[in-house]
């Protein structure tokens, strides 16, 4: 997407933000219903996996899509990587991360931006069921959260990250967490991105509370208005995080991206509404083996394309072009 430039009926950050979400078209055919799995965790929760099998024989691809903030497979951006997948005749899974497959999960923990460590764990799940069955590639593209969280997943995995996927996308990642965190929780975006988000992490974290009582203090949770309260409350505590800005500095990818050392895009909309562009990595900052795509159109997963209503396949073509020929 690094010459993408925005269709005319379409200006400024927040509509190519919102339209593509809401109305652009995923796929040029029905998706067929996905495959579900649910796997037990380490800990003994658990996490849902939903697969789209390709016909033949292997080896074949696998794409892997992390999806973003409450997100899930169903979301705009997971269903056009789905059909880019399956026009391909590549294997996909969307793993849910903890309480977003439509049940809440069983642990007290939930999920975060920098959650690597759940990263690994299903990817490695993931690559160990490929090589028993017929082997493969493993290709993996992270959404908003989810890319920040598998971007930090290569950083921490260094050169072992070659044994697992063979290419990483990024696709409007909040690298900078504490930089996102700020502009989300200003004006307009405040008024309409974090009222929605927390329209539903707000009841998700009252289930939780429902399942261990005493875990954190209702009152302050309910009493949160952007996200800087609610990951004081909820997220930090709940994931070994000292408080909002200790979680937003170790969470973020951006001060490591050097330490990747398998191919890495990131994607990387300069008027994005989440993700101030003087926020964002400049080439010297990154290393040899990341590349940057920083259009200044596409708003937030945004990248719609066409005459109106528009679709979102050009977004998974270019960067799904781009992870196949990675080497």
């Amino acid at each position: 997407m690094q010459n993408y430039v925005a269709p005319r009926w379409l200006p400024g950050g927040h509509l190519q933000t919102i339209w593509p979400a809401l109305w652009a078209r995923r796929a040029d055919a029905p998706l067929p219903d996905y495959r579900r799995e649910r796997w037990t965790t380490p800990d003994g929760d658990f996490i849902d996996v939903d697969f789209l099998d390709a016909a033949g024989a292997r080896p074949r691809p696998l794409l892997v899509l992390f999806h973003g903030l409450e997100g899930s497979s169903r979301s705009h951006y997971a269903e056009a990587f789905a059909s880019f997948a399956a026009a391909r005749g590549w294997d996909y899974a969307v793993p849910h991360f903890r309480g977003c497959s439509g049940e809440i999960n069983l642990a007290p923990r939930a999920y975060h931006s920098g959650d690597f460590e759940e990263i690994g764990w299903i990817l490695a799940r993931l690559r160990a069921h490929r090589d028993a069955t017929g082997g493969g590639p493993m290709l993996a593209v992270g959404v908003s959260l989810g890319g920040n969280a598998l971007l930090r997943w290569a950083e921490e995995a260094g050169e072992a990250a070659a044994k697992t996927v063979r290419a990483v996308a990024s696709i409007s990642a909040p690298l900078d967490l504490a930089a996102g965190g700020a502009a989300i929780g200003r004006g307009f975006n405040r008024l309409v991105y974090t009222r929605m988000f927390l329209a539903t992490m707000k009841p998700k974290a009252l289930a939780k509370l429902a399942q261990h009582p005493g875990l954190f203090d209702r009152e302050r949770l309910l009493a949160a208005r952007d996200l800087y309260a609610f990951d004081n409350v909820f997220t930090a505590p709940l994931h070994g995080f000292r408080d909002t800005e200790d979680y937003w500095t170790r969470g973020s990818a951006k001060p490591h991206l050097h330490a990747i050392r398998i191919p890495a895009l990131v994607v990387n909309a300069v008027n994005d509404p989440f993700v101030p562009g003087g926020s964002l990595p400049r080439q010297g900052e990154v290393g040899d083996h990341v590349t940057l795509w920083q259009p200044a159109h596409g708003g937030h997963v945004g990248f719609a394309m066409g005459l109106p209503p528009g679709h979102v396949r050009g977004l998974p073509e270019r960067v799904g072009a781009w992870l196949a020929g990675a080497e």
